[in-house]
């Protein structure tokens, strides 16, 4: 087999993440929102530098895409505070919306049923108008 010849079996990432979407109900920001009003934690999985250069969601729980599963897992010695249980609501986000579509889907398949991600990630969140804390 050659270098660019895909193994049996092999999927793509595009359809990787349109299985990982289509178990989640991805909310809108404006959603995300109200849905962290009521109790749900908004987990920003963006690396330091991109909350640096753009800015933060205030309140948001910060934890890098490679540390997720640990955190959230409530089974885990390395859980946040806020790793309840498997009712825990979760709303993540990445920077346009990708990464966190898989993110969510990993933490689902843990048990958290209610986790999701935001459509458009922060670059959605902060064309929406919605509150952002500055990264200088």
């Amino acid at each position: 087999m050659s270098a660019a010849e895909k193994p049996a079996g092999a999927r793509t990432i595009d359809e990787l993440l349109a299985e990982a979407r289509s178990r989640l109900r991805r909310v809108e920001p404006q959603e995300a929102a109200e849905r962290a009003e009521h109790g749900a934690v908004l987990v920003d999985t963006r690396p330091a530098s991109f909350r640096d250069r753009d800015g933060a969601i205030p309140g948001a729980l910060v934890i890098e895409r490679n540390h997720l599963e640990w955190r959230f897992d409530p089974a885990s010695d390395a859980k946040v505070p806020e790793a309840t249980g498997y009712d825990v609501e979760v709303v993540v986000f990445c920077d346009e919306g990708y990464s966190s579509s898989l993110a969510a889907d990993s933490l689902r398949a843990l048990g958290l049923h209610r986790a999701t991600d935001v459509i458009g990630g922060f670059q959605a969140w902060k064309a929406a108008g919605l509150p952002v804390i500055s990264g200088d």
